[in-house]
C-alpha cells in the first residue's frame, strides 16, 4: 500500500461559496497497488473541469466520499499483471472512460461509451472491480476511473494513453478531457467539410478547445458566449468572429456545424437556431438531468438537420490523443493558452468557485505531497 494525499469530496450539494462550505477536504489516504490490467501513476498535473464541479454541486450525483479529478497526466510508477505495453517512467494522459474493447459501445469506435466503463464510473469503482482507495480504513470512491486530484492514482490500463516526454504534463492533462471532448466534437461528431465554418457556443475549456482544433483544421470559427472576457480569449486564439448570444440572434448568422459546449438548455437552443439547413448541431455540454430545451421538430425535418450527442467528443483516446499531441508539437494547437492558473490542494475549493463564476478557463492542480491536510 502507498500513502498518498488527495482531495476528497465529502458530500454533494454543499452551498456556495465552496471556499466557505469546503466540500473538498485534503486528506491522507492509502492506495492499493495496481491489480491485473492496472497501473500506478504519479500525478504531475490535473485540470479542474466542469465535470468535477457538476459532481460537487449535485448536478451529476455520484457516491461519496469520492476522490475527485478526471483530467490528469503523470508518470507510470507501477505495472499490474498483464500490462506489457507500458514502462516505468512513461508519461501518460489519463482519460475518464475506460474501455473494455468488447461491448457494443467499444465497437462503435467512439460514437457510444463503453458499457462496462460507464457502469464502473457510475459506481465509483475501477473497471476491474472494487476500489483501491481507503481513508482511515473506509473505502473511498474513484471519480470516472481516474481520481486525479491526488499525488498518485491507480487506473485501468485503458484509462491511460502514453505520450512522448516532450509533451509537458499540463498540456498532456488537457488532451485527456478538454481537447478530446471539444476537439472530438468538431472532428468526430461534427465532421465539417474542408473550409466549412464551425460555430462554437459556450467558451469554457471544452468550447475553447473546440475553437483551437477547428482552427488547427483550417475551419473559419464563429465563437459565441455571454461573457466578453471569454470572447476576448477566442478572438486572441484566432476566431474570425465573436458574438454574444444576443448579437448572434440579431445577426441571424448560421453555420453548417455548430458545437454546443455550455451544458445549458438555452445554449442548446441557441446552437440549434444557429445551425444552417442541412447542418449539424453537436452537443457536448452536460446540463442538469432535469434540464429541458424547446426546439422545432419541423425545422429538423424541413431543413434536413442533424442533432448529434457527443460524449468525450465521440473519441477513441488511443487513436485521437496522439493526433492532438502531433498538432501541439507542430505549433498548430497551443493548448497551454487555455491555462488560466495553477493551484495547490488547499486552493481547490476556491478554484471550483472561480470555475462556477466563469472567472477561469482551465486551472491546473499541481500536486505537492507536503500540502497541509484537513481533518477527515
Amino acid at each position: 500500500m502507498l500513502t498518498i494525499t488527495g482531495a476528497v469530496l465529502e458530500e454533494v450539494g454543499r452551498p456556495r461559496p465552496f471556499s466557505t462550505s469546503r466540500p473538498l477536504t485534503v486528506s491522507e489516504l492509502t492506495l492499493d497497488p495496481p491489480g491485473p490490467d492496472e497501473i500506478l501513476v504519479r500525478i504531475e498535473a490535473a485540470g479542474i473541469c466542469h465535470s468535477d464541479l457538476s459532481v460537487a454541486d449535485g448536478n451529476r450525483v455520484r457516491p461519496t466520499p469520492m476522490l475527485l479529478g478526471h483530467e490528469a497526466a503523470g508518470i507510470v510508477e507501477g505495472l499490474g499483471d498483464n500490462v506489457d505495453d507500458l514502462h516505468i517512467g512513461d508519461r501518460v494522459v489519463l482519460t475518464f472512460l475506460p474501455l473494455c474493447g468488447e461491448c457494443d459501445g467499444c465497437r462503435s469506435h467512439g460514437r457510444l461509451p463503453c458499457e462496462r466503463g460507464a457502469e464502473a464510473n457510475g459506481a465509483g469503482a475501477l473497471m476491474g472491480g472494487g476500489r483501491r482507495l481507503r481513508r482511515n480504513g473506509t473505502p473511498v470512491h474513484h471519480h470516472l476511473g481516474v481520481s486525479g486530484f491526488s499525488t498518485h492514482a491507480v487506473v485501468h490500463r485503458s484509462s491511460a494513453v502514453r505520450v512522448a516526454p516532450d509533451v509537458p504534463a499540463e498540456v498532456a492533462a488537457l488532451l485527456g478531457c478538454a481537447v478530446l471532448t471539444g476537439g472530438g466534437a468538431v472532428i468526430n461528431a461534427g465532421r465539417p467539410e474542408p473550409g466549412e465554418t464551425v460555430m462554437v457556443v459556450g467558451l469554457g475549456g471544452v468550447g475553447l478547445a473546440a475553437v483551437l482544433v477547428a482552427l488547427a483544421e483550417r475551419h473559419p470559427v464563429i465563437a459565441v458566449d455571454a461573457l466578453e472576457s471569454k470572447l476576448a480569449v477566442a478572438r486572441e486564439l484566432g476566431a474570425q468572429q465573436v458574438l454574444t448570444p444576443a448579437q448572434l440572434a440579431e445577426s441571424g448568422q448560421r453555420a453548417p456545424v455548430v458545437i454546443e459546449a455550455a451544458g445549458h438548455p438555452r445554449a442548446f437552443e441557441t446552437a440549434f437556431a444557429a445551425t444552417a439547413p442541412g447542418g449539424t448541431t453537436v452537443t457536448v455540454g452536460l446540463p442538469a438531468p432535469s434540464a429541458r430545451s424547446e426546439i422545432s421538430p419541423l425545422a429538423v425535418t424541413t431543413e434536413a438537420r442533424r442533432i448529434v450527442g457527443s460524449y468525450l467528443g465521440s473519441s477513441v483516446p488511443a487513436r485521437d490523443i496522439p493526433r492532438y499531441a502531433d498538432l501541439w508539437r507542430n505549433g498548430n494547437l497551443p493548448v497551454e493558452r487555455l491555462i488560466s492558473g495553477r493551484v495547490g490542494f488547499d486552493d481547490l475549493n476556491a478554484a471550483m468557485d472561480a470555475l462556477a463564476d466563469g472567472r477561469a478557463l482551465r486551472q491546473i492542480l499541481v500536486p505537492s505531497p507536503s500540502t497541509r491536510r484537513d481533518p477527515a
